[in-house]
């Protein structure tokens, strides 16, 4: 697998990322998930990307579960989530501080990790 630095930040990620965007829930159950998410981990893919809004964050859901399943080192994976698109309430999108701090909690819920290596927003 071919590495890259992300900007200046010294971040090496692989050339290649995992997106869950139209397959999880909607299209793959956890076990597939897992099998596939195995395989790029094992063909060295490092980054895991995510967003709230990917099947109204079921996909997080599977994701995290697959991820605390692994027993992967959290030193040798990114994973990333976005914000934006959360709900229906007012709330619940847009850039608010308020949006995005409660987007940020609730994917680190999802996701089961402690920390995020990218969280965008848009």
């Amino acid at each position: 697998m071919e590495y890259r630095r992300l900007g200046g930040s010294g971040l090496k990620l692989s050339a290649l990322s995992y997106g869950s965007w139209v397959t999880f829930s909607f299209q793959l159950a956890e076990e597939s998930a897992a099998g596939i998410m195995k395989a790029a981990y094992d063909a060295g893919v490092n980054f895991f990307d995510n967003a709230e809004a990917y099947a109204s964050g079921a996909s997080e859901t599977i994701m995290g579960r697959v991820l605390s399943k692994m027993g992967w080192g959290r030193d040798t994976y990114c994973v990333s989530s976005k914000v934006y698109w959360g709900g229906e309430l007012p709330t619940q999108r847009g850039l608010s501080r308020k949006h995005i701090h409660d987007g940020c909690h609730a994917a680190l819920e999802r996701l089961q990790v402690d920390y995020l290596d990218l969280f965008f927003c848009h």
